[in-house]
This record gives C-alpha cells, sequence and structure tokens, in this order.
C-alpha cells in the first residue's frame, strides 16, 4: 500500500527553515514514509497533545500522524524543540 503525505503548514514551515543538506536528507525519509510509514527505529509516540509517529533524521525529528491512506507530518524540528509545546 502507498500512502499520501501531507506536511500541515507548521511542517512546512519548520521545513523551509533548514539547511538544504537537512531538507535533502528529510526528503528521502519522507519519501520512504510514503511505502512504510512504520519504518525501523520509528518510535510511537504517547502521553501528549498530539499523540503519533516519530522518526529520527540526525538531530532532527519528523512528527507525523498514520490515518488511513494517509501519513500526515505535523512538525519537523530539531531534537532539542521537537517535544516543546
Amino acid at each position: 500500500m502507498v500512502y499520501t503525505i501531507h506536511l500541515e503548514r507548521r511542517a512546512e514551515r519548520d521545513l523551509r527553515q533548514l539547511p538544504q543538506d537537512i531538507i535533502r536528507r528529510i526528503d528521502v525519509v519522507l519519501r520512504q514514509l510514503a511505502s512504510n510509514p512504520r519504518p525501523a527505529g520509528a518510535v510511537k509516540l504517547s502521553g501528549r497533545t498530539e499523540s503519533g509517529w516519530r522518526v529520527r533524521v540526525g538531530d532532527y525529528r519528523i512528527l507525523y500522524r498514520i490515518e488511513e491512506s494517509r501519513v500526515e507530518v505535523y512538525r519537523i524540528k530539531h531534537r532539542r524543540d521537537a517535544y516543546r509545546h
């Protein structure tokens, strides 16, 4: 099954603020999430107002939810800022 990747506005904003080399690495991972939204190393988040999944890309985190045939990316942040509200 192939999933559609959707970036929420704030995730798009997060992505635009990153260096080009990091954007390229994140793009590769986002394409992989389209075919497997629960890759090795993905962690299910719990106890948060926005629950979902997390995957690491170096020092950055992609936070997302899986909804039917869609992967909803809601944040792309540095690890020190990823879980702050």
